[in-house]
């Protein structure tokens, strides 16, 4: 199943907005689409970032990354200010992540804490990982939402931000990622691989209680989600977009 969007219309764009405020739009991630071109270019999501303009003089930018093949909730700063103060929060670790992944087989226990330091696999390939103890510390919560033969549905909280943490730490503990041909059983171009960034809850406003944006869950998951006892809301779980305030510059 290939879930690569070889090309995105200004609408399709749009209707991915889950929300909008002066400060930062979070939009839904497509799996299969780099966030940003790589050294070898090729399409990315940063080429469709002026239909996010609304009015602004300049392209929102990425405020954190997402893996190519992880769809899900990613946020964006609309301005130089803005940026600033999402990489702080950050950087600070006030940004509440949640992941929904559906893994091989099922952890022994419904819940767990994972502290396991990561470094490089291969240092002519920066992005792969592996469990190290000299590594960079990386933790992760977890929890079981529902299983079914063979499978489980994980809430996944990574309290670190590592390169692949989730897909490593998964993959350690003996429950891989369904669809992960790096560090799980899948093969390349076969399943896609089922981790999606369900939800962000971003403290951007100093006087103002903090953001939590929803994204629904993509397609080429739902079959597993269901089959685990996720179940989608009457009408489908399409997520109107919050627009919150203007479009004003706000400090």
């Amino acid at each position: 199943m290939n879930t690569t969007p070889h090309t995105m219309t200004q609408d399709e764009m749009l209707a991915r907005l889950l929300y909008r405020d002066g400060l930062m739009l979070v939009i839904d991630k497509p799996a299969g689409l780099s966030v940003h071109r790589g050294p070898k270019g090729g399409a990315s999501l940063e080429d469709y970032f002026e239909a996010l303009r609304f009015g602004l003089p300049r392209d929102p930018a990425l405020a954190h990354r997402l893996d190519k093949d992880t769809s899900g909730c990613l946020v964006l700063g609309r301005h130089r200010k803005a940026l600033a103060r999402l990489g702080e929060l950050f950087k600070q670790r006030k940004i509440g992540k949640t992941y929904w992944a559906v893994v091989e087989g099922r952890p022994d226990a419904d819940e767990g804490h994972i502290d396991m330091p990561l470094g490089r696999r291969d240092d002519t390939r920066g992005w792969w990982m592996k469990p190290d103890p000299n590594g960079q510390p990386a933790q992760t919560d977890w929890r079981v939402r529902g299983v079914a033969d063979g499978f489980a549905w994980l809430e996944l909280e990574p309290l670190t931000g590592r390169t692949h943490q989730l897909r490593v730490h998964c993959a350690a503990m003996g429950f891989p990622i369904v669809g992960d041909a790096v560090y799980g059983t899948a093969t390349r171009g076969g399943v896609p691989l089922h981790l999606h960034a369900r939800a962000v809850t971003v403290p951007i406003a100093k006087n103002k209680p903090p953001i939590t944006v929803v994204a629904p869950p993509p397609a080429h998951m739902r079959e597993r989600l269901d089959a685990c006892g996720w179940t989608e809301p009457s009408g489908g779980e399409q997520l109107a977009p919050v627009v919150a305030g203007n479009d004003q510059i706000e400090e």
